[in-house]
């Protein structure tokens, strides 16, 4: 998972604050960490995360419903301004709350039962990093 390989990273002492640095560098501030990982593995193009969410967004309004679409569209807002870390899954019960107020009650009747909201956060990242980058 994400959060495990940037434990291991960490470990390795490539922590936050490395990889930002290492972002600055190769002037990709606004570019998702995998991407600026890509580039500097495998010399890959750096990709913006508001290209990467655009694309995402074509997916989601096929596979989604109009509610859990709301949903996703404000969390993709969040990875464009804030960054990857808003993809965690320890980070989906706080943008519910602030998604819908901190009612947790109204998410689950838009979103459903936890079960599918989770289902719902974590099946659309794919649609993040398919081709066509």
């Amino acid at each position: 998972t994400r959060a495990k390989l940037l434990e291991a990273l960490a470990a390795e002492g490539f922590g936050h604050e490395q990889l930002d640095e290492m972002q600055r560098i190769i002037d990709a501030d606004k570019s998702d960490l995998f991407d600026v990982l890509a580039h500097v593995a495998w010399a890959l193009p750096t990709v913006t995360c508001e290209v990467r969410a655009a694309n995402a967004r074509v997916h989601i309004h096929s596979e989604f419903n109009e509610k859990q679409q709301a949903f996703l569209d404000f969390v993709l807002a969040h990875y464009v301004s804030e960054g990857v870390e808003e993809l965690d899954q320890k980070k989906l019960t706080p943008l519910l709350r602030l998604k819908y107020h901190d009612s947790l009650s109204d998410a689950v009747a838009d979103l459903g039962k936890p079960e599918e909201i989770g289902r719902v956060f974590a099946g659309f990242q794919k649609y993040l990093y398919q081709g066509g980058c």
